[in-house]
């Protein structure tokens, strides 16, 4: 029989599948010994149930009765007792941190009599109250979706944050929020405490489904399948007094990485309040000054926590009367500088491996740290300075509202007072987030810095008023332009310049990495990276100067140069010659023109990649698209004609365009087809690579290039282009070994593998067409028509053109270089289309067996570091 219900005493960290993440760390803390309040944790497979049926399994009721019973034992207090009562907190907690996405509630159990028990036993009226209102507020708003709005009218009215209310102001709060709550439920106030504690537990359950999880869940890629498990634990209350609190710590910066403790504490308060923001906070330096014995006892639990968890832990603490517990652990959310500095860190501490630290780092967090920075000998004087919550540098026009900034068009920063989770969708949409309140642990900065968002926080000068705010005697509003600092957390008007970040200036080798130590943290993972790796990291380049940066950056060849990108600009006029042609002549005349543009564009890339692959594909799209669209010439003519005008050369082009037209060129005459049916066009395009190759041989130069054939779906077609390039090469004197190979970009390709093989001394998986083959959709036309769609019904986890969509053409990937191989064991294989970037999909390539990912420049670094988090990743699992 299944079990739903684990006491804190009975789990550990490593049950995050059952207990989620936040049950498993509170039975770790158990464990240890920690001051944890009694509570116990409901499983993830109740909530995938309860989701598949709609209701609680009958199980799972008497489970609950059951630990309640033994939480009674040990607190010596019963819940639903009327004069001395306990109450108990339900908090969602999934397998992986969704910060603020699902729900809370707290202060389970007052009712209309209770509430007389706790202020008579507590010897604190104003506390039970304020404690009252709380759950009548949260408890509407999570259960029933009483809007939060409708509590928060009522709250300004009686004067505002709830720690300043006297107790009359509070009964009569929890009066009007007891109306508020029967205004939109139709039903009072629930007074029987188990009744409430299992509406409480259904809510969490239910909020796993809730629009913004779903949302948060996609935008950070956490299977929808999960579920959430829910923790009922003993009230421990910070809203005692004034020697009473509750706060956030993190062991080190989740900013910057730096040693040290950091946190927010906030006297006389609950949790949400520190986490919603609504309250500006005190350092965690000040609370060793209010109460010292619990700031010692604090930070010798950080330092056992991190040496357990061996990482930063982001702590939720409380205290009641000078009592200290522990709420919550975690492995903490960080900024990607810091990400990087303390798994070095770590590593000089001994505490993990090089390759536990390659684990500890993202690609996501690398391409942001390679992000522009704000050019601050540029910029005007700040409008005024918050809390520097998520670094980066943002800029666009000011949105008031969640609404506004997902509808945008342009670059847009959201401003809020604080932000809650229904502000998800704006937050996601918008360069960046600035709020009046709160602090580093708001919800604002924790879900920034999750996302890798530009944040300032706790903005306090900030006047917010409807669609304008005041700050400096200025008034801005809605559609103005402002640029926040999330390192610095200055806010500035205007748009201000932004300057090369310093991990790229590193890159490009304009500076060192020492005495900086997140370049010196970059530098050690990237070197460690490069030597666990067994992917090679190519580049895609069309230029001489493209090249040369990239290999700056890494790479290690250049894996797809696109020759018809030589074809642009003022060479275009060349190719409406070729393809005008009326005869061989003419045809001839076109290439011969065009050949020594293409011999120089080759001399350059390969000097840049002097010694380094540089794979060169044959022309690849159709002709057509050199030539302007066939409803534009059209229209030229027509209007020459109607003004009884001689349309010349537009008439000369319509005639050829309306010659080549096709009713879907991407599957008609390109690629290879091309170059059988337009004689010359590879011959000299071959003989332009083997002059440039004969000629850097000559200077002394070491060039290593390859020609790949576009398209192939049959070895017939590869075996005839092949026997022209052959010839062609041996023509030219001086010409070095160049190796023939074809990209396997149509689905036939890869089922003929084998076959293809025989004509190939290498494979590169064009994927961007080899997607869009096999699912039967053009990539240039479905992401407006159903892709978000297919996104929002789960059918798609994420665009199969970002990321492999590795049980279909990742099926088609393995056929084809399992049944090469087989016919040609020493057969090279790499991958030139987009996904070659795409971290997900460069450790499925690893997997895969393939020989080398080539992707943009810019993205050189972040397949580095992907590269040897695959290889570091497999070897691990392969050890154990």
């Amino acid at each position: 029989m299944t079990r739903y219900v684990y006491d804190f005493t009975e789990g550990n960290k490593d049950l995050k599948d059952l207990l989620g993440g936040k049950g498993a760390n509170l039975a770790e803390m158990t464990r240890m010994g920690l001051p944890v309040p009694p509570g116990f944790t409901v499983t993830t497979d109740a909530c995938r149930e309860y989701l598949r049926t709609g209701r609680m399994p009958a199980e799972l009721l008497a489970e609950v009765e059951q630990h309640l019973r033994q939480m009674q034992n040990r607190m010596n207090k019963t819940f639903g007792d009327a004069e001395d009562p306990l109450l108990l907190s339900v908090r969602s907690g999934a397998k992986f941190s969704m910060p603020g996405m699902m729900e809370t509630i707290l202060d389970i159990g007052l009712n209309d009599a209770s509430v007389v028990g706790l202020g008579r036993q507590s010897n604190d009226e104003r506390f039970a109250w304020d404690s009252y209102r709380r759950l009548v507020q949260m408890f509407g708003r999570t259960v029933f979706d009483v809007p939060a709005a409708a509590f928060d009218d009522e709250l300004a009215a009686v004067g505002g944050v709830g720690a300043d209310l006297s107790v009359a102001q509070l009964k009569d709060l929890v009066l009007a929020y007891k109306k508020v709550f029967h205004s939109h439920t139709g039903r009072d106030f629930p007074q029987a405490p188990h009744e409430q504690l299992f509406l409480a537990v259904g809510a969490v359950f239910r909020s796993w489904n809730a629009e913004r999880a779903t949302l948060y869940r996609r935008q950070e890629r956490i299977p929808h399948d999960l579920g959430t498990a829910v923790n009922v634990m003993a009230m421990v209350f910070g809203n005692r007094g004034e020697d009473s609190g509750t706060g956030v710590a993190f062991t080190r910066d989740p900013a910057t990485g730096r040693r040290g403790v950091y946190g927010d504490y906030l006297r006389n308060a609950q949790g949400e309040d520190v986490v919603a923001g609504i309250r500006n906070t005190m350092s965690l330096s000040e609370l060793a000054t209010i109460d010292p014995a619990s700031h010692r006892q604090l930070l010798s639990i950080m330092q056992r926590l991190e040496q357990r968890y061996r990482d930063l832990c982001d702590i939720e603490f409380t205290i009641e009367n000078g009592k200290l517990w522990m709420l919550q652990t975690r492995v903490g959310k960080r900024t990607p500088a810091a990400a990087f500095v303390i798994a070095a860190q770590l590593v000089d501490e001994g505490t993990i491996t090089l390759d536990e630290a390659l684990q500890r780092v993202t690609d996501e967090q690398l391409a942001q740290l390679m992000f522009p920075s704000f050019d601050t000998a540029a910029a005007p004087p700040p409008l005024t300075t918050g809390v520097p919550a998520s670094p980066g540098a943002a800029a666009g026009a000011i949105v008031f509202d969640s609404a506004a900034a997902a509808a945008a068009t342009e670059p847009v920063i959201l401003v809020r007072r604080e932000t809650n989770p229904d502000d998800l969708p704006g937050m996601i949409a918008a360069q960046g987030i600035l709020t009046s309140r709160g602090g580093k642990t708001s919800h604002a900065a924790v879900v920034a810095r999750g996302m890798g968002k530009t944040c300032v926080c706790g903005a306090d000068e900030l006047v917010i008023d409807g669609d304008t705010f005041a700050v400096a005697g200025r008034i801005l509003r809605a559609g103005d332009v402002i640029s926040i600092d999330g390192t610095s957390g200055k806010v500035y008007p205007g748009s201000v310049p932004v300057r090369p970040s310093p991990v790229v200036r590193y890159f490009e080798g304009e500076i060192t990495a020492h005495g900086d130590p997140l370049l010196a943290a970059v530098e050690r993972l990237m070197i460690h990276a490069d030597h666990e790796a067994r992917l090679g990291v190519h580049t895609n380049a069309d230029t001489g100067a493209d090249a040369a940066r990239a290999r700056r950056f890494g790479a290690t060849g250049v894996g797809l140069c696109r020759t018809e990108h030589m074809f642009l600009g003022d060479r275009r006029e060349l190719v409406e010659r070729l393809i005008l042609a009326e005869d061989d002549a003419s045809r001839a005349e076109a290439l011969a023109a065009l050949l020594p543009l293409q011999r120089a564009d080759f001399e350059e890339l390969f000097a840049a990649m002097d010694g380094l692959p540089v794979t060169v594909r044959l022309i690849d799209p159709p002709l057509h698209e050199f030539l302007p669209p066939l409803e534009e010439l059209t229209a030229r003519v027509a209007r020459a004609e109607a003004l009884g005008e001689d349309p010349g050369r537009d008439g000369t082009l319509l005639g050829a365009v309306r010659r080549m037209h096709e009713q879907n060129p991407m599957l008609g005459l390109r690629g290879v087809r091309l170059g059988l049916v337009i004689p010359g066009l590879f011959a000299m395009q071959v003989r332009a690579i083997a002059e440039a190759a004969a000629a850097r041989v000559a200077a002394g130069g070491d060039p290593r290039p390859e020609i790949m054939v576009p398209l192939v779906g049959a070895v017939q077609e590869l075996e005839t282009v092949r026997a022209e390039a052959e010839a062609v090469l041996a023509s030219v004197p001086g010409t070095p070994p160049i190796r023939i190979g074809t990209m396997i970009e149509v689905p036939r390709a890869a089922l003929t593998a084998g076959q293809i093989a025989g004509a190939a001394e290498f494979f590169s998986f064009g994927t961007n067409d080899l997607t869009q083959m096999t699912w039967g959709f053009s990539r240039d036309d479905v992401e407006g028509a159903f892709f978000g769609r297919y996104l929002g019904l789960g059918i798609f986890a994420a665009s199969p053109f970002e990321t492999i969509d590795s049980e279909g053409v990742g099926e088609l990937v393995r056929i084809a270089v399992e049944r090469g191989r087989a016919a040609r064991p020493d057969l090279t294989v790499g991958v030139c289309g987009e996904h070659g970037g795409d971290p997900a999909s460069v450790s499925f390539f690893h997997d895969a067996g393939l020989d080398y990912v080539s992707c943009s420049p810019f993205r050189v670094p972040i397949a580095r570091l992907e590269a040897g988090r695959a290889a570091s990743q497999a070897a691990g699992s392969d050890s154990r």
